[in-house]
């Protein structure tokens, strides 16, 4: 299964892909560049495709805690202040997503959105302390049902050019779904309250919609 957000890059990765077979067929070339060119046709379509899959997740809702948005490895615990809605200390996860991870977002929590904001900005290495304060970026706060708010922020890396998000303010969403998109490597910061449970480690892999990152 793949994301809707892929349909153009997809399209565009057979349209490339069958131009390049075109050639090794029709045209005289030496035979090593007749496979050269076969080989970047079923290079292109291959990474194309595996970068927008988007695989079926076992979403098992849980109002007292709070799964990760996104695929990737925790990149930073630690204790920050957000001045963007909250204005007070949080604990922050950072989890960076590497071009072969999966790129879909989803709502960490369900609840209603309560904000949600876009910001231009740098395309630095996702990575980078100033990342999430620079980089084009996207900001949403989920009001949970037991009144606590729980902000995810989607940051575009060196490579992220387009960040998508479907999270409006006012609409009621559900834990695990799809919330947005972040095309060719970035990261999502999650901003939970500081006496939250954190249930993982520095460098441990996660599964969007799956893996717990914390409980309340």
């Amino acid at each position: 299964m793949f994301h809707k957000e892929g349909t153009t890059s997809i399209l565009i990765a057979i349209v490339v892909a069958a131009a390049l077979t075109a050639v090794a067929f029709t045209v005289p070339v030496p035979l090593w560049l007749h496979f050269v060119l076969l080989a970047l046709a079923v290079f292109t379509v291959v990474i194309i495709l595996q970068f927008f899959r988007n695989p079926q997740r076992s979403v098992v809702l849980d109002d007292t805690s709070v799964v990760s948005p996104v695929d990737g490895k925790v990149v930073v615990i630690e204790k920050v202040m957000e001045s963007e809605y909250f204005n007070e200390e949080r604990i922050m996860i950072s989890v960076f997503m590497s071009p072969i991870n999966v790129h879909v977002t989803r709502y960490p929590v369900s609840g209603k959105v309560a904000y949600s904001k876009y910001h231009p900005g740098k395309y630095l290495v996702a990575w980078h302390p100033k990342a999430s304060e620079e980089n084009e970026r996207t900001t949403v706060v989920i009001d949970h049902k037991n009144s606590t708010k729980i902000m995810y922020r989607q940051i575009a890396g060196a490579l992220a050019k387009r960040i998508v998000n479907y999270a409006e303010e006012g609409d009621q969403i559900i834990q695990g779904t799809d919330s947005g998109f972040i095309k060719f490597g970035s990261r999502v910061d999650v901003y939970l309250p500081l006496d939250t449970n954190i249930k993982v480690e520095l460098n441990q892999k996660l599964k969007g919609g799956e893996s717990i990152l914390a409980t309340f």
